[in-house]
C-alpha cells in the first residue's frame, strides 16, 4: 500500500474525530456520538488490517527464512491482541442484567 493511500484515510479519519469533538461539545445525542465513535473506530481497524497485510507482505515474507517464524508469530501476537474481543467484566464492565439476574436466582437457591 502507498504511503499516501494511508495518510488520506488517516486524514479522513482525523476529520471524524474532529466531528466527534464538536459533537460532544454540543451535546449531540449519545446514539450519533456512538454511531460516529464506532465508525471512526472501524476506519483505524481498516487501515491496521491493510497495514498488517502490507508488513506481512513485505517484512515477514521477503524475510530471511531464518526470522519468519519470529516474525510471523509477533504478526499474530499483534493482530489477536487488538481483535479479540474481551469478556465484559474482564475489560473492568459491570456485569451485564443477565449475569446479576442468573447470581440472584443462584443466591435465592441457595437459601
Amino acid at each position: 500500500m502507498e504511503s499516501t493511500e494511508v495518510t488520506n484515510r488517516l486524514k479522513r479519519i482525523e476529520g471524524q474525530i474532529r466531528g466527534l469533538q464538536r459533537m460532544v461539545e454540543t451535546r449531540r445525542d449519545c446514539e450519533a456520538v456512538l454511531t460516529q465513535l464506532m465508525a471512526a473506530r472501524a476506519a483505524l481497524d481498516q487501515v491496521a488490517l491493510l497495514m498488517v497485510e502490507d508488513y506481512v507482505q513485505e517484512c515477514v515474507l521477503d524475510s530471511d527464512p531464518a526470522l519468519l517464524e519470529q516474525r510471523l508469530g509477533r504478526v499474530m501476537e499483534l493482530v489477536f491482541a487488538r481483535f479479540s474481543i474481551p469478556n465484559a467484566q474482564d475489560a473492568g464492565q459491570s456485569p451485564s442484567v443477565t449475569d446479576a439476574s442468573e447470581e440472584k436466582t443462584n443466591h435465592d437457591q441457595t437459601l
